[in-house]
């Protein structure tokens, strides 16, 4: 029998990914029976008390809700051992993307390290930004897809102790019936199937959604200079190893112990 984990993400702005609304990209996957997603939210909606009909991460990042928030990502929480998120730094997945095509034999630290420091950040983003416009002109040259990578390595995460995934994905228009079979023979029998369903159709979807939401905010916050240590430190539990992240200092807070 698969195990059922429910995803969704924060941050997708398709192939633009430099000089955007949001510098960060996370996915999140839950492990949770419907059930017991459907306490979680009966949980939330008790402790925030808001009318709307559909909550969303903005809810739980209200100042007035910090209590619920911390809640939520605490290690006595709902969720915690049964969600994890993949945190991708916009800027390094570029610089990834140019060393892959450019030069394959430079490692990409290296040359994400050397382009602030020579450059600085308004010319390295600009020269970023100049090769993402490239790359989403000439469709085939490389791919600039932060879906893909991030649903096999929840695949990856949760099948390893050997029972196949089966997932559950928020509707995402990039998600094409090409990407899903690409992915399905990339993972072999570790993937069974993914279907889709809207948030507000399945809690667990909506838990996935609040925690790809507050973890971006949350890394965002930390790579720019004014993360929440308390947040932060909250958080860290739930990252995977693997993000694709190139910020040396925001990532030793954000990394996992």
């Amino acid at each position: 029998m698969p195990t059922e984990i429910a995803c969704d993400e924060s941050g997708s702005e398709g192939g633009n990914l430099i000089g955007a609304i949001t510098d960060v990209f996370a996915h999140a996957s839950v492990r949770l029976s419907i059930e017991s997603a459907e306490e979680c939210i009966h949980r939330l909606r008790r402790r925030i008390r808001s009318p709307a009909l559909e909550y969303k991460a903005n809810h739980l990042l209200r100042e007035k809700h910090r209590a619920v928030l911390v809640w939520l990502l605490s290690p006595h929480g709902p969720i915690h051992g049964n969600a994890r998120v993949h945190l991708v730094e916009k800027t390094f997945f570029v610089t990834e993307k140019f060393a892959e095509l450019a030069a394959p034999s430079l490692d990409a630290r290296t040359l994400y390290r050397a382009g602030w420091q020579a450059l600085g950040p308004r010319r390295w983003l600009a020269f970023l930004k100049s090769f993402n416009d490239l790359v989403r002109s000439q469709p085939g040259l490389i791919a600039l897809d932060l879906h893909i990578p991030a649903i096999a390595q929840a695949v990856a995460h949760w099948s390893a102790e050997g029972d196949p995934v089966a997932v559950v994905h928020d509707r995402q228009n990039l998600l094409t019936e090409e990407r899903l079979l690409q992915l399905k023979q990339t993972l072999g029998g570790r993937l069974t199937g993914l279907r889709f369903a809207d948030s507000r159709d399945d809690a667990r979807v909506q838990i996935a959604d609040f925690l790809a939401g507050v973890a971006r905010r949350i890394a965002s916050d930390e790579l720019n200079g004014h993360g929440d240590a308390e947040l932060v430190e909250l958080l860290r539990s739930y990252v995977d190893p693997a993000s694709t992240w190139g910020d040396e200092r925001s990532w030793a807070a954000l990394r996992p112990r």
